[in-house]
């Protein structure tokens, strides 16, 4: 053998080799690897649903919550007022009852 053909023959051999061994991997085979990924990514879609669904209802009720806080406010500022004005008449008969009687 020539020198040529001596090194060209354990390259085209590991060449011949890698292509005869590697091969295709089957439907089936490939179905078996899948399945377990694919039941674990439904589970979390499903837990996802189920969280984004959790946090939707707790935005509404903290949505609700707020609109009940802002009206409570006005209330309070209203009461406030009346308050005020109770004081201020309470104060003026004070006033009166003070002053000597001519």
């Amino acid at each position: 053998m020539s020198h040529f053909v001596t090194k060209l023959l354990p390259a085209a051999v590991i060449l011949v080799g890698a292509t005869g061994l590697g091969g295709c991997a089957s439907k089936s085979f490939v179905r078996e690897q899948i399945a377990p990924v694919s039941q674990r990514v439904d589970a979390l879609e499903a837990r996802l649903q189920e969280t984004d669904g959790t946090a939707k209802a707790a935005l509404a009720e903290a949505q609700a919550a707020s609109g009940q806080a802002q009206n409570n406010g006005q209330r309070l500022d209203q009461l406030n007022g009346r308050v005020d004005g109770v004081e201020q008449r309470l104060q003026a008969q004070e006033n009166r009852a003070k002053r000597p009687r001519n």
